[in-house]
């Protein structure tokens, strides 16, 4: 009975922060789609100025289970700008919380409204999210062949011809890299070697069509790229073998007790245009990242192990920034929980709001 009460009490860490989460989806939505309605005879301008400001209500509540509720640790290597930018932001991806990491930095910018994801085609069809993650700019875009470099260049040039804010998220990679999975590592590294390129450890060969695509669509609109390389601690075996980074649910359990993220802005100047040469260049910040983390994981001097070069400064994520987000979304759901015609509501949001989304996409493809 007692290790059924601990293994209910662990399981309890994940579940309520997740039951806020995606309970808060349908009020939320709601909100939006009332706000959509409204600025149909408002400049699309001022739809995706507040459009903006609803998001960060959302993500704001997100980031308080995230930091706040985990109380876990993050320590930052570089000097992230005071001031909201466009940005394209290129990240390693190792974990499904990797998409936390970047609203974690985003919201110490101010400028978490603005941040916009490039998805896996197949995260279209989840309930509610997956179509309003494409009504607020987000891409999905599928693998090599089938990439449509075309549907992204228009739906890119749609958000920067209304000079929407872009914090434009990619993970490169394509697919998240796990020390358990040895032939997805095995066929990263053969095809780099057939390539001429690099040999990677403990990162997979980049795909530069959706990171071209992007910058050399919205170069006029940009003011940087930040290449970030995150890495959680507590990823280390008895034996010093890396495994596996924590899953969302496993981050929500409070088994990430500190993340590292080293962060480098790079100016536009920098980057090639052409493609085979912004391959070439991808690729060499892909070398950076990999011996980044050869030494955070394998360095051999213990002051250097677990830690990336330079001096990280602990930053902490004030309650006023996600406290009050939290408190508005739980304020706007309880009372449709509450009541008999508020239940059926808030059913049929789920219900048709998924089917009509899902509708959406299809069309859409």
């Amino acid at each position: 009975m007692l290790l059924s009460l601990v293994v209910h009490s662990y399981s309890m860490r994940y579940w309520f922060p997740a039951a806020v989460m995606i309970g808060t989806a349908p009020a939320y939505l709601l909100s939006w789609g009332a706000w959509r309605l409204l600025s149909t005879v408002l400049p699309a301008r001022l739809y995706h100025k507040v459009d903006d400001q609803i998001y960060t209500v959302y993500q704001s509540m997100v980031l308080f289970f995230f930091e706040n509720y985990t109380g876990v640790e993050i320590v930052i290597y570089g000097d992230i700008p005071k001031n909201k930018e466009s940005v394209v932001y290129l990240s390693n991806h190792q974990s499904t919380a990797d998409w936390i990491i970047a609203d974690m930095l985003a919201i110490r910018q101010n400028a978490l409204g603005h941040v916009r994801y490039v998805l896996k085609d197949g995260l279209k069809w989840l309930p509610l999210y997956g179509w309003y993650f494409s009504q607020h700019g987000g891409v999905y875009v599928k693998r090599s062949s089938k990439f449509d470099e075309k549907a992204m260049r228009r739906k890119l040039q749609s958000q920067t011809d209304l000079g929407t804010p872009m914090y434009l998220v990619i993970f490169p990679e394509g697919t998240r890299y796990n020390p358990e999975i040895k032939e997805v590592i095995s066929s990263s590294q053969a095809f780099a070697a057939k390539e001429g390129l690099a040999v990677l450890n403990n990162i997979l060969t980049p795909r530069m069509k959706a990171a071209h695509v992007a910058i050399e669509c919205m170069k006029e609109h940009l003011d940087a790229v930040y290449d970030i390389t995150v890495a959680y601690e507590g990823t280390l075996t008895a034996d010093g073998q890396r495994c596996t980074a924590p899953s969302m649910p496993e981050f929500l359990c409070k088994e990430c007790p500190r993340v590292h993220i080293y962060f480098e802005r790079v100016d536009l100047r920098e980057i090639p245009t052409e493609p085979a040469f912004f391959r070439r260049w991808l690729h060499e910040r892909f070398e950076i990242k990999d011996k980044l983390l050869t030494s955070f994981y394998e360095s051999d001097e213990p002051d250097k192990k677990c830690r990336f070069p330079g001096e990280g400064q602990r930053s902490l994520l004030s309650l006023t920034k996600t406290l009050p987000s939290l408190l508005v979304l739980s304020g706007l759901t309880l009372p449709m929980l509450l009541t008999e015609p508020g239940r059926k509501l808030y059913a049929k949001t789920w219900l048709y709001g998924t089917l009509l989304g899902w509708l959406w996409v299809h069309i859409s493809a």
